[in-house]
């Protein structure tokens, strides 16, 4: 039985994690083509050295947002089986999500028993229903307790939503109970809006000093735009994107490196305004659509967004190697 090879990475505040975000394909394509899938993803992805995947479960929505769905939603392969592929072909850990809403206790015992084998699943994030409105007969808290009454030891990980913060006020609470529950690190969706982020940070830390608890691993997403048509999906998901950051780049000769550019400030921002509150980084790049140009400006975001979370964290390594040992400090 081997265990997650991320928790070590994980556990070193000292050093960023970094990872590619995809989806299952559609489940109309075939095993054989699933496949060929996964090993071009691995194949665009062999010029960057990155510390695993994400493969996201991908839910119908609808019921959170009643506005036409920009794109149409199709179901997908179980994210299982694409992360066993993924993780076979690269050689590297995948980070699963899994979506229990749909299931009762039964079905999600199952689904665990093969994910752990023969799927290779150590790394976990379970999600609960689209919206809060949306009954469920196994909801997201169900989840958690059977997962820990459950003998295979998962990396579970949970979501953080900046823009529930902003709203309610008490994401960084969701994120303290969630560790409570098993919760390990967690991931954003997409930043589009850093100071929704900045302030969640903020209240993250100072609860965690307040209770005298380690902030868990923080692992930001971030997701290039190139057309107006992804950037109003990016909205109809639920992520924020300030009117004055929707017209820089709909207003810019390349909206797709205007959004490059945009996603670097805005790394830059969360991470000038959060670097003494001792909650560790890391970065998770997307694709929010399967169009070529936003898929291969993923793999520049993500150059670009490790060399500046990486530049800053040797920056602040120097900072503790000037300061004074304890000895000196009269």
């Amino acid at each position: 039985m081997f265990e997650s090879s991320l928790k070590t990475k994980f556990s070193d505040p000292g050093r960023g994690v970094y990872f590619i975000g995809t989806t299952p394909p559609k489940r109309t394509v075939a095993m054989s083509e699933m496949q060929t899938i996964a090993a071009k993803l691995v194949k665009r992805l062999e010029n960057i050295e990155y510390d695993g995947l994400v493969v996201y479960d991908i839910q119908d929505e609808t019921s959170r947002n009643p506005e036409p769905r920009p794109f149409p939603f199709c179901r997908t392969h179980d994210s299982r089986e694409y992360s066993a592929l993924l993780r076979t072909t690269s050689g590297l850990p995948v980070i699963t999500y899994k979506s229990a809403a749909e299931e009762n206790r039964l079905e999600f015992d199952q689904w665990l028993d093969k994910a752990w084998s023969p799927n290779g699943v150590r790394d976990l994030v379970l999600v609960g229903s689209p919206a809060t409105s949306q009954s469920s007969n196994f909801p997201l808290p169900a989840a958690y307790d059977a997962l820990k009454q459950h003998p295979l030891d998962f990396h579970l990980g949970g979501v953080a939503i900046a823009e529930r913060h902003a709203n309610k006020a008490n994401e960084h609470l969701r994120l303290i109970e969630k560790t409570r529950q098993g919760c390990d690190y967690f991931i954003t969706q997409a930043v589009y809006n850093p100071e929704a982020t900045i302030q969640l940070c903020k209240d993250y830390a100072a609860e965690c000093r307040r209770q005298n608890l380690q902030p868990k691993r923080l692992i930001l997403t971030f997701s290039p735009c190139g057309s107006e048509k992804t950037l109003d999906f990016m909205q109809w998901l639920g992520i924020s994107v300030p009117e004055a950051t929707r017209n820089r780049i709909l207003g810019a000769t390349n909206p797709l490196a205007e959004s490059i550019r945009v996603c670097r400030n805005n790394l830059q921002q969360i991470i000038d305004a959060c670097a003494e509150l001792e909650i560790p980084l890391g970065l998770n790049i997307e694709s929010l659509t399967n169009r070529k140009e936003e898929i291969d400006g993923t793999i520049r975001l993500f150059k670009l967004l490790k060399a500046t979370l990486e530049l800053n964290l040797a920056e602040q390594h120097l900072q503790d190697f000037d300061a004074p040992p304890l000895a000196n400090i009269a």
